[in-house]
């Protein structure tokens, strides 16, 4: 457990990885700031039972993403391709073909269902098969497999459009 005092600075060194999970799960940007207050509220609360095992952006990324699946479930809303466009910044493109096959790929990504869209936020923010299958609650060569997977279903979709 971390006392109030480094839980605030923790969280407000982390709180980039609460916007793009918020950015990814909700539409509208008042349903950003539910989630966003819903997920601090969360991991505020799972601070007592936090055993620092795991880095704490580990551990965010994880409530978050559960407090997230857990409130578009509840809500029943689909997650727009918009969120995940505010949240994955495009590089600055020196040609118009790169930019719009980057515009093409992130699309093809906001039609992901909602776990298969964490994964490939966790694996652009570089987090290894290992450190994904702890958070999502599945093994690493089970995040191999579904990476594959998705990344030929992105290279299909983007394909065609």
């Amino acid at each position: 457990m971390l006392s109030e005092q480094e839980f605030v600075r923790q969280i407000g060194q982390h709180q980039k990885i609460i916007h793009k999970v918020c950015h990814l799960y909700a539409d509208r940007p008042e349903d950003r700031q539910d989630l966003f207050q819903e997920i601090l509220l969360n991991a505020w609360k799972a601070n007592r039972n936090f055993r620092q095992e795991a880095a704490f952006s580990t551990w965010l990324y994880q409530i978050g993403l559960n407090t997230a699946i857990s409130h578009f479930r509840r809500e029943k809303r689909k997650p727009s391709q918009d969120g995940l466009d505010a949240v994955l910044q495009p590089p600055d493109f020196d040609d118009e073909f790169a930019e719009t096959q980057f515009a093409a790929l992130y699309a093809a990504i906001g039609q992901l269902d909602k776990i298969d869209k964490a994964l490939v936020l966790l694996y652009l923010d570089d987090y290894d098969y290992a450190a994904i299958g702890q958070l999502l609650g599945i093994t690493p060569n089970y995040v191999g497999v579904k990476m594959s997977r998705i990344k030929q279903q992105l290279k299909q979709t983007v394909q065609q459009n």
